[in-house]
């Protein structure tokens, strides 16, 4: 350990509708944590913004509500990590700090022009041999292209160098350690490998895919490790001179979280979206079964360990998209009382493509479908359909998973939020057909941040260190009759089809 008194590390979570700080000791239990949502901006139908101003206030404002209710200061912290909303774009001026533009979010699909402009030549995977992502508006890239081509005066101040990029984990680390006055620009390896610029082989920008977007490198931060120390915090803040080092991509800090540092080992987390994560080590298997190839994470100068990820769209969103544009259910948690109140989903099934449908189908043309209504159906049968579409749609990627890997999967770890719900978790062990294990702390992202910073700084030894503090809370166990699995997956794949070619010249 570092210092006798340092007792702790802190984790920055800039997540898609909240910013927190948790606090964790050396055994990777939570001490004390804050949390702020931020503003959710509907410019028009498919586009999605957060203000990045709002975001690094919210951080800082998370970080002392942390640091205040364990009655801590910046000398109890031995590092601080930082985990992010990935493919989220924020674009900014290097000399005044200010963004030209709102964040634009993973899930806006404003730039699905400039994907088909960029796959006529070369189709959808144009680019995949390379960077392991096909051509969708869900990754960085086709944002930044965006703001360049569209907000007065970008694209000629980029030129001159006068802006910068990145990912959340970007913009909080550059603010952290000083902003305009000598703030770090970097990114990590596992944010990198999300904007479609970086070769999965090099881990360096690359040059040609950059001038195909039109994109100056001097925007790009640098890219480094998951696990070093890239600076201190800057002077004025709590935790000033504290180490600032660990960055990790939300869904591959949820995998370190999760101690999932063997090849094979797989976890899902349950958040706005969902993200199955499956860990391949230092070989990168190209999938044939719609996953992305991505780098989960590097620690120090060792060899980058990859994986293939399942990403799905919608899933607790949907939730509250019940919630506020509905008004189905006033809080979250009441879903699981309505699902429970019926045997079944009485036919109904959602298949809640609001942005397209993500892994494995990538289809921009799809939209959202509720299918089955009858005179039946009452609003408990919709409630349970939907936390059903969480399910059923990790079957899908979990199917693909094991189609690429050729190693079947024996359990799968979760985390998020949604995994407190009992009727779930025991809905998608049926539906799998494998195992479904939640750890003690839930909070893996968070825990993964933290735990690629305190390696970094000596605070933990190593990553067998790490896997010795997970403990499982909760098992669930298949109790569907597979015949009944077969029925209702065959319903949910008809389901899909549905929402197919929604999308023409006519709608958009």
């Amino acid at each position: 350990m570092s210092d006798s008194k340092q007792q702790y590390v802190i984790a920055i979570d800039q997540g898609t509708t909240s910013s927190r700080a948790i606090v964790f000791d050396h055994a990777g239990s939570i001490v004390s944590s804050g949390q702020k949502e931020h503003e959710q901006i509907f410019p028009r139908a498919g586009w999605v913004e957060h203000n990045p101003e709002e975001i690094w206030t919210n951080v800082r404002e998370v970080v002392g509500t942390a640091l205040s209710k364990a009655n801590l200061t910046r000398h109890d912290i031995a590092a601080v990590g930082i985990t992010n909303q990935r493919e989220t774009a924020v674009v900014w001026d290097r000399y005044t700090g200010k963004p030209v533009y709102n964040a634009i979010v993973w899930q806006d699909t404003r730039t699905q022009p400039i994907v088909d402009a960029l796959a006529k030549d070369g189709g959808m995977d144009r680019f995949k041999a390379k960077v392991g992502l096909p051509l969708a508006t869900y990754f960085s890239g086709t944002k930044i292209k965006w703001i360049l081509d569209n907000v007065d005066g970008a694209r000629e101040k980029a030129e001159k160098g006068e802006l910068m990029f990145g990912n959340t984990d970007s913009w909080v680390v550059w603010n952290l350690t000083g902003g305009v006055e000598g703030g770090v620009h970097i990114t990590d390896v596992s944010n990198a490998s999300r904007t479609m610029f970086m070769d999965l082989d090099t881990l360096q920008w690359d040059d040609s895919i950059l001038e195909t977007f039109t994109v100056p490198k001097s925007m790009l931060p640098e890219i480094r490790s998951s696990s070093e120390v890239y600076g201190t915090v800057h002077g004025s803040q709590l935790l000033r001179e504290v180490p600032v080092s660990g960055i990790l991509g939300d869904q591959q800090a949820a995998t370190f979280g999760q101690a999932a540092f063997g090849i094979g080992d797989a976890k899902n987390t349950y958040g706005t979206g969902n993200f199955l994560i499956f860990n391949t080590g230092e070989e990168k298997v190209m999938s044939q079964n719609g996953l992305l190839t991505t780098v989960a994470y590097k620690i120090g100068d060792r060899p980058q360990v990859y994986a293939l990820e399942g990403s799905i769209a919608v899933t607790g969103s949907l939730v509250q998209w019940l919630r506020d544009n509905l008004g189905i259910i006033k809080s979250a948690p009441e879903i699981e009382k309505l699902a429970q109140s019926v045997e079944d989903n009485g036919g109904v099934y959602i298949v809640p493509a609001f942005s397209g449908l993500f892994a494995p189908h990538w289809r921009a043309d799809a939209r959202g479908v509720i299918v089955g209504l009858t005179r039946f159906v009452n609003k408990n049968h919709i409630a349970r359909a939907a936390l059903e579409a969480t399910a059923f749609q990790t079957r899908e990627v979990l199917d693909a998973v094991n189609a690429d890997s050729g190693v079947p999967l024996t359990e799968l770890r979760v985390d998020g939020g949604m995994v407190a719900n009992d009727a779930l978790m025991q809905f998608q062990a049926d539906i799998l057909g494998v195992d479904v294990v939640r750890p003690e702390v839930v909070e893996t992202t968070a825990l993964g941040a933290a735990y690629a910073a305190g390696l970094a700084v000596g605070f933990w030894n190593d990553t067998a260190e790490l896997a010795s503090n997970w403990k499982e809370d909760k098992r669930w166990t298949p109790q569907m009759d597979p015949a009944e699995r077969d029925r209702q997956m065959r319903l949910w794949n008809k389901a899909v089809t549905r929402t197919f070619d929604w999308v023409d010249e006519d709608v958009k």
